[in-house]
């Protein structure tokens, strides 16, 4: 069972073996953001901290992100998210969202952002009220995967400077993994990294993930985990 800890009066993250998702609520409902690694009782947790009707918006459909979803008949997440979250045989029916979109919990308005790369449905969410993105694995000081399929760092690169279009319009980043809350000067950090990367001006190390051989980039702000 994922750890509870509460944040403030209306939002909640669960720690959940080096991944972690969140709840939040507004005056009419409640979102959970993501359900973990190994959480299938993701749902029954979230709803014995409020009783305001419940949905799910999905960041992504990498394994560690989705397994409480089987408890949820429908869910918010990118179609193109789509083929990720079959081939890791997700189930329920995808209610589409992009760019733009706006979900009201109630004077709580989630804005959606478009930022895909690390998956090609990834998304961002900004909860205005409080000054917080929630960018999936996206933004984080840990290592961001981007190996194997689904992954392209090119469009990672392009995702990280649509973020500054967001500038200024939150203080705050909760990260899925590594240290919460980072700040969001990180995500130029995270462009200047993945750039030298992609134009090889930077030394990885042959590192072991799940039986593939992979290159760690490791700057002093964060990871990428690369081919």
């Amino acid at each position: 069972m994922a750890e509870t800890v509460k944040i403030n009066d209306s939002t909640w993250r669960f720690e959940d073996g080096g991944v972690r998702f969140f709840l939040l609520c507004g005056k009419k409902k409640a979102a959970l953001i993501d359900t973990g690694m190994n959480a299938p009782d993701a749902r029954k947790t979230a709803e014995g901290l409020t009783d305001l009707p419940l949905i799910l918006i999905n960041t992504h459909a990498d394994r560690d992100h989705i397994s409480g979803n089987g408890a949820f008949k429908e869910f918010y997440m990118s179609p193109e998210e789509e083929g990720n979250y079959r081939h890791n045989n997700g189930q329920g029916t995808i209610l589409p969202v992009k760019e733009g979109d706006v979900i009201d919990l109630g004077d709580r308005a989630l804005r959606i952002i478009d930022i895909p790369g690390h998956t090609p449905g990834s998304i961002a969410i900004l909860d205005e009220k409080y000054r917080v993105l929630i960018a999936g694995d996206s933004v984080q000081d840990g290592n961001i995967f981007m190996f194997g399929e689904y992954r392209n760092i090119d469009l990672y690169i392009e995702s990280m400077k649509h973020l500054a279009d967001y500038d200024g319009k939150y203080d705050e980043v909760y990260a899925m993994h590594g240290s919460i809350p980072v700040k969001p000067d990180l995500v130029g950090k995270l462009i200047e990294g993945a750039e030298k990367i992609r134009n090889k001006e930077a030394t990885g190390t042959a590192v072991d993930m799940f039986g593939n051989e992979v290159l760690l980039y490791k700057f002093p702000y964060a990871g990428f985990l690369c081919e």
